[in-house]
């Protein structure tokens, strides 16, 4: 089971939406927006969420904003890599302070939870926010999640936070939403690992798994609280994500 997020509609042109419909820089008609919202709806049932009719509006901007405009990459600075026969198995990097919008949600499922708040977090960017403005997409959206006293299971709240663009890191707007908290987040240092296919929590803790029998023993690495960002596309078969590990004290 794949999430909902800005990067299923960057797979509409791939999937059930025509190239004209993709290519277009004007606003879609009635019966456009009427089959790109008929799309969703499917996409929203195999991930057992309820997509809203007032999305139409967020797909349709967001769609035609990312056939023209760049995503921004959260800054960061890599500390270290660390490799084996020539591959990456994990790096480390410190992330700045800085502004993000951030939504808590606690459903059944962790894929409900972060669908849901990614659909408050677009309706954010597409205007819903006190510049009455488009923000911008930025790339990696980081899905927090903390574990269980027991470290076997996940908690029901997962936090999805996306990180202000720059234009707007000075002076944030405020959301219409009073679900979507802009938080001035401290510098982090993390351990990122890279890997590729669907994010449920099936997949996120053999990921958890793989980066600790790497790791070793490591008193310094937080074991209650992990990051998980998003990059790419479900569309795309083997999509990248990362794990991070989060080092204490920062």
């Amino acid at each position: 089971m794949a999430l909902i997020s800005i990067e299923d509609l960057d797979g509409l042109e791939d999937e059930q939406v025509d190239d004209d419909i993709a290519d277009s820089s004007e606003p879609m008609d009635d019966e456009e927006q009427d089959r790109m919202y008929a799309h969703w709806q499917a996409v929203g049932r195999t991930h057992q969420v309820s997509v809203p009719r007032e999305m139409r509006g967020p797909i349709q901007e967001m769609t035609r904003r990312n056939q023209t405009s760049e995503r921004e990459q959260v800054p960061f600075a890599t500390i270290s890599r660390h490799e084996k026969l020539g591959e990456v198995m994990y790096e480390e990097r410190v992330y700045p302070p800085g502004k993000w919008a951030c939504v808590s949600k606690a459903d059944t499922l962790y894929e409900q939870s972060i669908s849901n708040a990614f659909m408050k977090l677009m309706r954010f960017i597409c205007k819903e926010n006190s510049t009455g403005r488009y923000l911008g997409m930025s790339i990696p959206v980081v899905n927090e999640i903390t574990m269980t006293d027991d470290g076997t299971n996940f908690r029901k709240d997962v936090l999805t936070a996306y990180y202000l663009p720059a234009e707007f890191q000075a002076r944030p707007p405020e959301a219409n939403d009073p679900d979507i908290r802009i938080v001035h987040r401290d510098s982090i240092r993390v351990i990122a690992r890279v890997f590729y296919g669907t994010t449920t929590e099936e997949t996120i803790s053999r990921q958890i798994s793989m980066l600790w029998e790497l790791l070793g023993n490591s008193e310094d690495v937080l074991q209650d609280r992990y990051m998980v960002a998003v990059y790419e596309n479900p569309g795309v078969p083997q999509r990248r994500n990362e794990i991070w590990f989060i080092r204490r004290g920062s």
